[in-house]
């Protein structure tokens, strides 16, 4: 039972993890050097990420800063944020690149909102599919006498208290980002 309950607080931990990555890709009106992690320059022939080829820092709440570790990279990553999809307009100043991030306006924001509340309910649901598999795995060594009745009834009561502090964690991340989100 013990190895039941450490693999689905690693799975569902797996799922917060994601949906923590998925939700700080989620344009705020603040800088933030996170957001350009899905950004893959294009560099002798190979796609490479953006943090490998530069530091990315934010010197205030409304600008990033780019610094390559080769200057020679200027071009093609400044081409790599203009081409991306989110819609900035970098400034080259030779040896590094400034962003400014725009402000939102109220409807953008709503969208982001309902966005990051999709993706929230998407890992609420996937935590509650790992809650169901391990009760299952459960049932099943019950079935085979590996447990006992009482010690069904006390995994799947673990099991619960394992998704309610997941789902709460979930809660808590989107409601942060929700004020990051709506913050003006």
């Amino acid at each position: 039972m013990k190895t039941v309950l450490k693999e689905t607080r690693e799975r569902m931990h797996k799922s917060l993890e994601a949906f923590e990555h998925n939700i700080a890709m989620i344009r705020t009106g603040r800088a933030n050097p996170g957001i350009l992690n899905r950004v893959t320059v294009t560099y002798y022939g190979a796609t490479v990420p953006l943090n490998q080829l530069a530091t990315v820092s934010s010197p205030d709440p409304r600008t990033l800063h780019i610094a390559p570790f080769d200057k020679s990279t200027v071009g093609a990553i400044e081409k790599a944020i203009r081409d991306s999809d989110l819609g900035f307009n970098p400034t080259n100043r030779g040896d590094s690149i400034f962003i400014t991030v725009p402000m939102l306006n109220d409807e953008r924001r709503r969208e982001l909102v309902k966005t990051a509340r999709h993706l929230a309910e998407e890992a609420r649901v996937a935590v509650r599919n790992i809650r169901r598999d391990a009760n299952d795995e459960l049932k099943e060594l019950e079935k085979e006498g590996l447990l006992s009745e009482d010690e069904l009834r006390q995994g799947e009561s673990e099991v619960q208290k394992l998704t309610d502090e997941f789902v709460q964690l979930i809660d808590a991340r989107l409601k942060g980002k929700e004020g990051d989100i709506l913050e003006v």
